[in-house]
C-alpha cells in the first residue's frame, strides 16, 4: 500500500478543525482515530508518522493563531 502520509496528514487536520468530536478522540487516542478515518489498519510505523504530522501542523497553526491576534 502506497500512502501519501503529507495528504493523509492534511485531511485529517482539516477534519480536526471542522469536527470536535473527533478533535477529541485525536487528543484521546490518536492512533485509533487515524486508523477509523483512513478506514484501514496500517503498520504501526506509517500510523506513527501521521499522528506525529498531524499533531506537528496542529501545534503550528494553533501558534499561527496565537501570533495573528499577538499583532492585531
Amino acid at each position: 500500500m502506497d500512502l501519501d502520509i503529507k495528504a493523509k496528514v492534511t485531511e485529517l487536520v482539516d477534519k480536526a478543525k471542522k469536527d470536535e468530536k473527533f478533535k477529541a478522540e485525536l487528543s484521546k487516542n490518536p492512533v485509533k482515530a487515524v486508523e477509523g478515518v483512513l478506514g484501514v489498519d496500517l503498520p504501526d510505523d506509517q500510523v506513527k508518522k501521521i499522528v506525529d504530522g498531524v499533531k506537528a501542523k496542529i501545534s503550528l497553526d494553533n501558534a499561527g493563531d496565537l501570533l495573528g491576534k499577538f499583532f492585531k
